[in-house]
């Protein structure tokens, strides 16, 4: 009885130190292959390595086109390429459908006199930190990005505008994006009131289950700086495009949602207009009131 019980003692403490003994060599063996890894290696630490992909890409791309055109999607990827710092890419339209090839973010446009332009949108990486991937910036899910770290890289936004002359690009402006993820769709519309042109680039929402549209409004001269107005739509948020006081500058309303247990609605909006003095919107009712775009 005496010996039963000295061994039975033993068992736990048997069964803890083993346990101890497979955690110690799997940790191990976690630290092993940590060490094992490179960042000198990743294209995301190594901007030699990340540039000899892109270039690769590119010549890729120029073997399987068809046809070639002075100012083309692959002139205008190889300009930013080739001008801009490491880590900067032309961002691709979201995905509509899981197996379609999603197309460069550029649009052509030509103006009165029929030059012909092109607005890209961009993003490059904060100098000092990873470089960023274009993958981590578009769609759905990425639009979470601003709650993210950076050890992801942070990427920063542009809407540039290049002019195509004979075969060469010529940046006019730059115009920074306020987002840094959740790229959807880049389109070129017009304001009915005065007939200008104005691209809207297009943002998902995963917070608010919606939209956001950052627009920037054109002159008659697209070589000037464009106007930037924000617009969205959500589940209790919306802000639509107007004109409230009759100008040549887009305002906006704002609309007041409700909401109550059984349903969201809204009922009432306030106007925006912008003013030219202070250079900032300013609430209709309450002139204290302002928004920057």
């Amino acid at each position: 009885m005496l010996k039963h019980i000295k061994f039975s003692s033993l068992i736990y403490p048997i069964i803890i130190l083993i346990l101890l003994l497979l955690l110690s060599c799997e940790h191990k063996k976690s630290s092993e292959a940590n060490q094992l890894v490179n960042h000198k290696e990743q294209a995301a630490y190594n901007q030699n390595k990340d540039a000899d992909i892109q270039r690769y890409n590119l010549e890729v791309m120029k073997k399987q086109a068809k046809e070639r055109a002075p100012c083309d999607t692959i002139a205008v990827i190889e300009h930013v390429f080739n001008n801009y710092p490491s880590g900067t890419y032309v961002l691709n339209f979201d995905r509509t459908t899981t197996y379609n090839i999603p197309k460069p973010a550029l649009i052509y446009l030509k103006d009165k006199s029929s030059t012909k332009f092109v607005f890209v949108v961009i993003a490059t990486s904060r100098a000092g930190e990873r470089l960023i991937e274009p993958s981590n910036v578009i769609g759905y899910d990425q639009s979470f990005i601003d709650l993210d770290s950076t050890k992801l890289g942070t990427p920063f936004l542009y809407l540039v505008l290049f002019e195509c002359n004979g075969d060469k690009l010529i940046r006019q402006w730059e115009a920074p994006i306020p987002s840094h993820g959740g790229f959807n769709s880049i389109s070129i519309k017009k304001w009915v009131y005065n007939n200008h042109y104005y691209v809207e680039n297009n943002f998902h929402y995963a917070q608010g289950i919606g939209n956001i549209n950052y627009n920037y409004f054109l002159s008659d001269n697209f070589r000037e700086f464009p106007h930037l107005l924000m617009t969205y739509s959500g589940t209790n948020f919306k802000r639509t495009l107007a004109n409230v006081n009759s100008d040549n500058f887009p305002d906006y309303y704002e609309h007041i949602f409700y909401n109550l247990s059984d349903k969201i609605y809204s009922k009432d909006s306030v106007g925006f207009f912008w003013s030219i003095k202070d250079t900032i919107y300013i609430s209709t009712r309450n002139q204290k009131q302002t928004r920057r775009y």
